[in-house]
């Protein structure tokens, strides 16, 4: 599961691959057309995946631990959809990630966390295995 060059930019829905940096902004691709868009510090703010992690009672869990949990459960516990009920995400985030902090974990967290995974699993981004994810380059 590699989550290197994946980043999302305020005020931009979706996901987006890093296509190269410069000085005043960031040039990114959409996942699915491959069209290529520059985003301008001055407007947007850049959270790389890779930098993303759930508070648990301890620390945090980074995403991709969070993502493989839920790859490797989809088969016996499906993935809600994120417009599901409060309750719902609540008890598939306590199957998934037992030990999730419940006062700073919101129910908007688990929305976007849930719509994150479905974006990257339906481009193949998401596999099983180890560290090889389906990226190219």
């Amino acid at each position: 599961m590699n989550l290197k060059n994946i980043i999302a930019v305020s005020g931009m829905a979706g996901l987006y691959k890093i296509v190269t940096t410069k000085n005043n902004g960031i040039v990114v691709a959409d996942m699915d057309t491959g069209k290529t868009t520059f985003c301008s510090v001055r407007k947007h703010q850049f959270t790389p995946m890779e930098t993303v992690a759930i508070y648990t009672h301890d620390d945090t869990t980074p995403i991709g631990d969070v993502f493989r949990s839920m790859l490797e459960k989809s088969a016996s516990t499906p993935v809600p959809s994120p417009n599901a009920s409060h309750a719902e995400l609540k008890k598939y985030f306590e199957i998934i990630l037992p030990d999730y902090d419940r006062d700073r974990v919101f129910h908007s967290d688990m929305k976007k966390v849930i719509k994150w995974y479905n974006f990257l699993n339906d481009r193949g981004y998401l596999t099983a295995s180890g560290e090889g994810g389906e990226e190219e380059e």
